[in-house]
């Protein structure tokens, strides 16, 4: 009786492929899944990265910062802790130093953030003419965000320099006295907001201008055939056109004038930048933090303070989004 010695086909069932990893159809599967594997996990493997930084650098930061503020802790023994509950909280709310580095806060950002805005929106209105030497002017427009903040800032403590100073030279010559920039309130700190309006208007300006320039050039077309002059233009089409920028730029102020820490204290030259002058009359709530963190050496009281900034921004953050929707249905 003859016995068959044919050898099965190739993938037939029950057999193995000759390079050992199985069936054409186990293949087939594995190529499938590795694809899908590809196709949706990609994308979470390119973000991973900002996740992971994110972690480690802020999410992390913000907790145990959190944590912090619940106890009594000192700068030269952080593994000390003594948990206080919300005393921190309860003594900075009673402190009259927040109240005051609060309202300067309020002011200098004020002082610095309307003019600042307004002159950013006017000169990016003049860069999105035809110039000659376009490039340059936005160039040097940039110029003033990318000097380091301590030479801006050391540079204007000289020219407000009460006897040798630039801007009371100035001053001098149409008759007016020297004025002690430093020692008083509202002059230390419109100084203050100078530095900070001429190292940020060329930045806002530039992101004016770039929303400027998405503006499609037939709606200033359709306004001069109406009959509508520059000004008209620029009221009704151009700061229209680029609302949703402003509010940005708004926000991104606020943020900053919030934070304000090495304006004011380069300004103060010496141990009163801490303390925000000899009377606190500049002091931020940056600068409170940083006394009571690295002065006072309590690290406890300096996250409350931090908290009390982030929480504060979370406020206007919620008071602008209520603004924007009045404001939206009554248009």
């Amino acid at each position: 009786m003859a016995i068959s010695t044919s050898t099965p086909p190739d993938g037939a069932p029950g057999t193995a492929a000759p390079d050992g990893t199985g069936s054409g159809a186990e293949r087939q599967r594995r190529s499938t899944l590795l694809h899908r594997l590809d196709v949706r996990g990609a994308p979470y493997a390119f973000v991973a990265p900002f996740f992971v930084v994110f972690a480690a650098f802020s999410f992390y930061p913000l907790i145990y910062t959190s944590w912090i503020s619940l106890h009594r802790v000192e700068l030269s023994t952080l593994n000390v802790m003594e948990w206080v509950g919300f005393d921190n909280y309860t003594a900075l709310w009673e402190d009259d130093r927040f109240w005051n580095a609060l309202l300067n806060t309020f002011t200098i950002g004020v002082l610095s953030t309307v003019p600042q805005l307004l002159m950013a929106l006017g000169l990016a209105h003049l860069l999105n003419y035809q110039l000659r030497g376009s490039t340059f002017f936005r160039v040097a427009a940039l110029t003033p965000y990318a000097t380091s903040v301590g030479a801006a800032a050391l540079v204007f403590t000289m020219l407000f320099e009460r006897d040798f100073g630039m801007i009371n030279w100035m001053l001098g010559l149409v008759g007016i006295d020297n004025i002690d920039f430093e020692n008083n309130k509202w002059a230390a700190q419109t100084a203050i907001s100078t530095i900070v309006i001429w190292r940020w208007t060329g930045y806002n300006a530039l992101l004016y201008l770039a929303a400027m320039q998405a503006i499609p050039r037939d709606r200033y077309e359709a306004a001069a055939i109406d009959g509508a002059s520059r000004w008209q233009q620029f009221l009704k089409v151009t700061v229209p056109g680029i609302r949703s920028t402003i509010v940005f730029t708004i926000v991104l102020s606020t943020i900053g004038a919030t934070q304000l820490f090495g304006e004011p204290l380069i300004f103060g030259q010496g141990p009163n930048g801490i303390t925000g002058g000899a009377d606190n009359q500049y002091q931020t709530l940056g600068l409170l933090l940083y006394e009571e963190g690295w002065k006072n050496y309590q690290m406890g009281r300096a996250a409350t303070v931090a908290w009390a900034m982030f929480l504060l921004l979370i406020v206007l953050f919620v008071v602008q989004r209520v603004v924007k929707r009045v404001l939206a249905r009554r248009a």
